[in-house]
């Protein structure tokens, strides 16, 4: 596709994810080019305008401008998460493509208002899981589905970042409503996307504990959480997830023939290792670091010009944070929570929350 004809993006939202992955993936990709920019901050959405060579930029008051742009044909929300579906909507209803960071939403209802607006507006969208397009993590995927490993038993996964203290961190992430939750939300959704993308199964009940070290900043959302989700056929995840250890992941699946791990598993800017043993042979395999977000770009510019549905959509979106609302509930409640995914029914639009 000739460099002319890339998909024309508009980035919504500046903080740290936007300016050291996303922006920066435009330069590696081959079907999508960055258009325009939007942030709060007027002058910064002016400065990384012009290091990332978009020919406009907006602040979120002009938003409707930027969504008026004839180059712009779809928007990159990476704002906070409390955020996400009024910036969606309101760009469906303009006629623009959303691809939209995880978590989708903090609530399935409003997850369902995004889905459902951009259907009546024939717009695509599609969460930001750049793990579906990562070579090591679609290594280990055909592991699964071929059956190389057998019938799967248990699974192990975390996510741990660290949140310094001392105001080093972005204010909104120690905010539920604009966060909708702790470390869960931001780096735990990895470990339930990934194993539901990997098994291709959906979890019938969670269980889980929070806890905090740190109760002054931690007030309002969780530090870390552990948590067992059970699926069909007698598999389970046991997980975990912090805002207060170094960073590190990693991913073990365990079957009846073999096990494989990834290690890291969710980091996009760190050499990844997939190893483990088959019949009992050890394998291991390295994969370079590469430019997860270009790939994902690309995957979902290809969507829109071929008139598909992109995968992960916004079904998926949803249905994690359904999960995900799940654990919270038997974290609260100290007891094992079913899960249930059926739709939900929308019958008011979404709120304007605050925005970063």
């Amino acid at each position: 596709m000739a460099a002319t004809k890339r998909m024309g993006f508009a980035v919504v939202g500046l903080g740290r994810i936007a300016e050291w992955a996303i922006l920066p993936a435009f330069r590696h990709s081959k079907k999508a080019k960055l258009v325009a920019v939007v942030s709060g901050d007027e002058k910064k959405a002016k400065r990384l305008a012009a290091k990332f060579g978009a020919s406009d930029y907006f602040t979120y008051d002009d938003y409707v401008l930027c969504l008026n742009h004839p180059q712009v044909q779809a928007v990159f929300v990476a704002t906070n998460n409390g955020s996400h579906a009024d910036f969606t909507v309101q760009a469906a209803a303009a006629g623009k493509h959303v691809l939209c960071e995880k978590p989708m939403a903090p609530s399935v209802e409003e997850c369902q208002q995004m889905i459902e607006a951009c259907r009546a507006n024939d717009a695509r969208l599609m969460i930001a899981y750049r793990k579906y397009f990562e070579p090591a993590s679609v290594a280990l995927k055909k592991l699964v589905t071929t059956g190389r490993l057998g019938r799967l038993k248990i699974i192990h996964s975390a996510f741990t970042i660290f949140l310094p203290p001392g105001g080093k961190s972005p204010a909104w992430h120690f905010d539920r409503r604009l966060a909708g939750g702790g470390s869960l939300v931001d780096v735990g959704v990895y470990c339930v996307n990934t194993v539901r993308w990997l098994t291709g199964k959906e979890p019938v009940e969670a269980t889980a504990y929070a806890w905090t070290l740190d109760p002054a900043r931690f007030s309002e959302v969780e530090e870390n959480i552990a948590f067992q989700l059970k699926f069909p056929g007698g598999l389970v995840l046991q997980a975990s997830s912090s805002f207060g250890a170094a960073q590190a992941s990693f991913l073990h699946v365990h079957g009846e023939k073999g096990w494989a791990a990834l290690d890291p598993a969710y980091a996009y800017d760190e050499e990844r290792r997939l190893f483990g043993k088959l019949g009992g042979q050890w394998f291991e395999k390295k994969f370079k670091v590469l430019d997860e977000f270009a790939l994902e770009l690309d995957a979902f510019a290809d969507c829109i010009r071929r008139h598909r549905d992109p995968e992960p959509d916004g079904h998926e979106g949803l249905r994690d944070v359904a999960v995900m609302q799940a654990i919270y509930r038997s974290a609260r409640e100290n007891r094992p929570v079913p899960i249930n995914l059926a739709p939900v029914r929308v019958t008011q639009p979404p709120s304007t929350s605050p925005r970063t």
